[in-house]
């Protein structure tokens, strides 16, 4: 799935000369279209296929004579109504026999669709908040799916936002390009948690400089020193008609909301660089809203996480050797391989050690490392584990209740 989105978003929704995601594609290009791009008939589904590939595509996507959309009641939405084991039972063929017929399939109709059909418009808009979402999603992709074209494309991204639409005085604008248009809350947080999840790719110390300074000016411009929080226009915003009304948002609707990932990029920080002013705003923003969280149920999850994290502390995995030694290699992969909330994965190699990448708190918790000897150290604040040097160690360690335990007790 991950892999299927990623080859969707380079192909409709981005930049790749200069970098950068598009904001959305319509579903349609008339009033009397109503997403038909993008679905099918059973009888162009057969057109476009062997009997073989279109028996298994119609019980895979469920495709029917009468689909689900209200003006052409012929029209399917493609969604996945059967495992191709559930499949392989019914038509009695083998699993890799539907898998086969499948992926002809479906490369089969992206090619009709693509050749009969017009192609809704694409809103090349780049909007930093987005974009910065993108960045974080795509460097995460990199590191599991081991994509360095992600990584890549994440970064050029994220140099162009710093570029085109970063003002040293004010925090980040709301998009690149186009007549200026000051920034929101989101905006500033949402680019500080990429800027940290690319200094933790590339420990370019440059990202981990601009991400505390867009979170000081956000907590000069938007914080509420008096009630805690964070407001989504800056106190010093122009008007906007009828926008002048400043709110604190809480609410995941549809992204997480500006104030609960304000206190995720505190806190994490906190844990990088040990300024206490970022720990003490993630607890006032936390605290701000504790009273409210139960009506906002779902839609208040990223609080959850904030609250979760500000308790148990992030994680850091620090590896340390070579670039090219393969032991750190290795140990790296498997840091990768098992997911922990909050968790951080560090690559320090000699040279990056002696170029002082390391913030703060992070290098007074290592002040002896050797980072010319493979080997992983797993830290919660400024306690650390015994060094791991085997992967399966590693991935032992971070897969234990241990961590979480040793994260609680902070």
């Amino acid at each position: 799935m991950a892999e299927g989105l990623i080859a969707w978003v380079g192909e409709v929704l981005s930049e790749p000369a200069r970098g950068g995601f598009y904001s959305s594609q319509d579903a349609d290009q008339t009033l009397d279209d109503d997403g038909d791009y993008f679905t099918w008939t059973l009888d162009e589904v057969r057109a476009a296929l062997t009997p073989e590939e279109s028996r298994v595509a119609e019980l895979y996507y469920d495709v029917l004579p009468h689909g689900e959309m209200h003006h052409n009641h012929e029209k399917n939405v493609l969604w996945i109504a059967d495992t191709i084991e559930g499949i392989s039972r019914k038509l009695k063929l083998s699993e890799d026999e539907v898998a086969v017929l499948l992926a002809h399939a479906k490369t089969k109709m992206l090619e009709a669709r693509r050749a009969r059909r017009p192609v809704p418009a694409v809103d090349e808009t780049v909007y930093v908040a987005w974009n910065s979402m993108f960045v974080s999603a795509y460097l995460e992709a990199a590191n599991v799916l081991h994509r360095p074209d992600c990584r890549a494309f994440a970064l050029k991204t994220l140099d162009r936002i710093l570029a085109e639409a970063w003002d040293e005085q004010k925090g980040f604008l709301h998009r690149v390009g186009g007549p200026r248009l000051e920034g929101s809350l989101e905006d500033q947080v949402f680019a500080a948690a990429a800027l940290l999840d690319a200094w933790e790719t590339t420990l370019d110390r440059r990202y981990f400089e601009i991400a505390e300074r867009a979170m000081n000016l956000a907590v000069v411009r938007f914080g509420d020193p008096d009630g805690g929080g964070f407001f989504d226009r800056a106190k010093d915003a122009a008007p906007m008609g009828g926008l002048e009304v400043r709110r604190k948002p809480l609410q995941d609707s549809p992204t997480p909301a500006g104030n609960s990932v304000a206190a995720i990029v505190l806190d994490r920080l906190y844990a990088l660089a040990g300024e206490k002013l970022y720990r003490a705003w993630a607890e006032k923003t936390l605290e701000a809203f504790v009273g409210l969280i139960p009506q906002y149920g779902l839609f208040a999850s990223t609080y959850a996480l904030a609250a979760l994290l500000h308790a148990r502390h992030p994680l850091l995995v620090v590896i340390t050797g070579a670039a090219n030694d393969l032991k750190a290699v290795a140990l790296e992969k498997a840091a990768h391989e098992i997911y922990r909330f909050g968790k951080s994965v560090l690559r320090v190699t000699p040279e990056a050690l002696a170029a002082n990448q390391l913030p703060g708190a992070l290098s007074e918790t290592l002040p002896h490392l050797d980072a010319a000897i493979p080997q992983a150290f797993v830290c919660v604040e400024t306690t650390c584990y015994p060094p791991a040097s085997d992967p399966s160690a590693l991935k032992a360690l971070l897969s234990g209740s241990g961590v979480d335990a040793a994260r609680g007790s902070g």
